[in-house]
């Protein structure tokens, strides 16, 4: 298992061994789920206020998203390139929401295990997203289906970056071994039908075209913005 590789895959991939140089208030994510909110209410009101916006839970779900996809993509980058991946254990999984990755998480671990969707379901979706959604829930009033659509997004968004990366570095099996792998994680209900057809384009919406001057996501659920009374759910057809 090689980190460094799969780390090169982008940003969001990269997972340190070690705290970063530029130091931080990192703590593992287990107390987080355990009910010490601070520093996630901390990370919320950061990313609101950097979008100006206009409601909490706006801020919320673009917090989540971004942490989404750094849990799928620490565990499904070496996963698909290695057949193996960090075990993300969420004591020893450390987190600084006043950074941005690679610096907001390091791993203090050492074991390994095999890429397989049970046992990614298990490290990601069980470990890390189960207890995060609850915790954002403590935080505010957020939907379990836009939570769990940021989810599914997220993984959807590790495949893409995935896939471009192997298939420019002549690694096609790694690009099959991934596809299959989330193939497989977005068949549990909590994930099922989140993300749809070739392109997995989402079925709900992240709330993020509600920010002064955003725009649309590139797999949102919507042609174009929609005016009023529509955030989080797809359009009519």
């Amino acid at each position: 298992m090689d980190l460094v590789e799969s780390g090169s895959v982008g940003g969001f991939f990269a997972l340190r061994t070690s705290p970063p140089e530029t130091g931080g208030a990192h703590r593992p994510l287990a107390r987080l789920y355990a009910g010490d909110d601070g520093p996630l209410h901390a990370r919320v009101d950061r990313v609101a206020a950097r979008l100006g916006a206009p409601e909490r839970r706006v801020g919320a779900s673009v917090a989540h998203l971004g942490l989404a996809a750094r849990l799928w993509s620490t565990a499904l980058g070496p996963a698909a390139l290695h057949g193996r991946f960090p075990a993300l254990d969420p004591a020893e999984l450390h987190w600084d929401g006043a950074l941005t990755s690679p610096d907001d998480l390091w791993w203090a671990g050492s074991d390994s295990r095999p890429a397989s969707v049970d046992e990614l379901r298990a490290a990601v979706q069980e470990a890390h997203l189960v207890p995060l959604h609850a915790a954002l829930r403590r935080d505010g009033h957020i939907s379990p289906r836009l939570l769990w659509g940021n989810a599914g997004s997220a993984l959807a968004g590790a495949l893409r970056e995935l896939t471009r990366w192997a298939h420019a570095h002549g690694r096609p099996e790694a690009a099959a071994r991934a596809a299959g792998l989330v193939s497989g994680l977005l068949d549990h209900p909590d994930l099922a039908g989140t993300v749809r057809g070739p392109r997995l384009r989402r079925a709900s919406c992240c709330l993020y075209y509600r920010c002064p001057g955003a725009g649309l996501c590139g797999d949102c659920v919507f042609d174009h913005a929609p005016r009023t009374g529509l955030e989080g759910r797809p359009p009519a057809p």
